[in-house]
């Protein structure tokens, strides 16, 4: 027992004498920052300083980055989300846990002194630490950004010290909490390494010089209620025969209809709209061994940004060069049951699917997922989704690999989802030929806490209550027939279901990055 009170001793004195020589440097650079000749930088840095009080910087950055879709809003995302976590850990957590009282005022010159200085603990600095979560955010989704704010988030930290509100050794301690729970969101939150998913180039599509040999189908009621894109591709695409989807007619019967009118002539079909106008479209290409050209028009285009089109510039670019990749596509057969179809009781319906098929409750997840994402980020959002399904659903009794099993839902991707053990969010391969099955079992104890404590703590694949697995072919029977839902709408209701993978990949147009990048595009019609 001495020697332990020894040992503890000597840290101790180890320790003191650390905090010493922090606290000499402190003064020393403080006293070094206060006297520097004035400046025009100095009522800069005044401003700079108050203009990040409750991160309302970031918040306006954060806006600018937000107008467009794609890297900077989930950039803006993440870092209004890093920095709630971060300032709630710093100025919630830590300040009132260790106080320290911050430089005084009267070593300061007068021009350097900010009006309302704050009076709370002076470690560590929330600015620091949310400018730094901030900037790390930002750069994890959007590395091109990082020139412009990462200097800003450097300068707003260092402001700190100049107005004389912090010492350094709380601006340092700020900016690694800030970058550590910046970082540590990738745990709930990955990030995309690649915006499109790998699959291998297909040689034999045939280049569409200004659409000639396309039939083309635009969906008006897919995406924003103000926005037709027919005329943009009736521009881009002068040579193409375009069809226009209206509410009594089924895209998949307009497009076999004009490949019976028009026949050799037709050498590719294209699609504009959402994902299930796509997964429509590409039921009939895979009928026709055609090739596709995507066009996203939808609201989300969950499909057309895995394949790597992103505009309709893109998907012209694609079929003038004559670049395309090997797709899988997804295959659901609903099995008919006593009274489905009394004309027909051996008819087995056949569903496409682009994304993700599901029986359960995994469809109303996804809505309400989708509806709350814009206003709380992706992750919020699905915890709040799944906390409100486990809620009202009802358990699903299912028969797949020779036995029963208790449901809250099951879960079927076009290919292996990332992250493995959390929310799906993203196929690194589109020509896997597998797919992706995940459930959560009723059966267990609390399993509904279960899941939203595994959510919440990162961990769900160490959850008992979670289960997944990679096949080529699944076969799913229900106790009680329940509702199947293709890519995010529900469509069928049977007793059992068949998932697989298409025999055949389908080709669909996309541009090779690599063999154009640093010459000029294909010529734009």
């Amino acid at each position: 027992m001495t020697d332990w009170f020894r040992r503890v001793a000597v840290k101790s004195r180890h320790l003191d004498r650390g905090l010493a020589h922090v606290s000499d440097t402190d003064r020393g650079l403080t006293s070094t920052v206060a006297s520097l000749p004035p400046t025009r930088w100095d009522a800069a840095m005044c401003r700079l300083s108050k203009a990040a009080d409750h991160s309302a910087l970031w918040v306006v950055v954060a806006g600018v980055l937000a107008v467009r879709r794609g890297a900077g809003r989930k950039a803006a995302g993440r870092g209004l989300l890093s920095i709630a976590l971060s300032s709630g850990i710093a100025n919630g957590i830590l300040k009132p846990l260790l106080p320290r009282r911050r430089p005084a005022a009267a070593e300061l010159p007068w021009h350097r002194r900010i009006p309302d200085p704050p009076t709370s603990s002076s470690f560590p600095s929330g600015h620091a630490a949310s400018a730094a979560a901030f900037a790390t955010a930002v750069v994890l989704e959007n590395p091109r950004i990082a020139p412009a704010v990462v200097p800003l988030a450097a300068a707003v930290a260092y402001s700190r010290v100049h107005v004389g509100v912090h010492w350094a050794s709380d601006v340092l301690a700020g900016a690694a909490v800030g970058s550590t729970v910046a970082l540590a969101t990738q745990r709930w939150w990955p990030v995309r390494p690649t915006d499109e998913a790998r699959a291998r180039p297909v040689d034999t599509v045939p280049d569409l010089p200004q659409g000639d040999g396309l039939v083309i189908i635009a969906n008006p009621f897919s995406g924003p209620p103000d926005y037709d894109v027919s005329d943009e591709i009736a521009a881009a695409l002068p040579a193409a025969r375009l069809l226009r989807v209206t509410e009594d007619t089924r895209v998949d019967d307009q497009l076999k209809e004009s490949i019976a009118e028009l026949g050799d002539w037709v050498r590719a079909i294209g699609v504009a709209g959402g994902d299930g106008t796509v997964a429509s479209a590409a039921g009939v290409a895979d009928e026709y061994r055609l090739p596709l050209v995507v066009v996203p028009a939808g609201t989300l285009n969950h499909f057309a940004r895995d394949v790597g089109v992103y505009d309709l510039q893109e998907a012209v670019d694609a079929t003038q060069a004559g670049e395309a990749v090997a797709v899988d596509l997804g295959l659901v057969e609903a099995h008919p049951g006593a009274g489905d179809d009394p004309e027909n009781p051996d008819v087995i319906r056949t569903r496409y699917f682009l994304n993700t098929a599901s029986v359960g409750s995994y469809p109303e997840l996804v809505r309400l997922r989708e509806k709350w994402q814009p206003r709380w980020g992706k992750w919020p959002a699905f915890l709040a989704a799944l906390v409100t399904v486990l809620r009202r659903s009802e358990r699903v009794q299912v028969k797949f690999d020779d036995r029963w099993h208790e449901v809250w839902f099951i879960f079927v991707g076009n290919g292996p989802y990332h992250p493995r053990g959390m929310v799906p969010a993203w196929r690194p391969t589109l020509d896997s030929g597998l797919l992706d099955v995940r459930w959560l079992r009723a059966d267990v104890r609390f399993s509904r806490l279960r899941v939203v404590v595994a959510m919440m703590l990162g961990a769900l694949g160490h959850s008992r209550v979670y289960h997944q697995t990679e096949v080529a072919e699944l076969d799913v029977e229900l106790k009680v027939p329940s509702m199947l839902a293709t890519d995010g709408e529900v469509v069928e209701e049977a007793g059992r279901y068949t998932f697989r993978v298409a025999k055949d990949p389908i080709p669909i147009y996309r541009r090779d990055e690599d063999r154009w990048s640093g010459r000029d595009r294909p010529f734009r019609g």
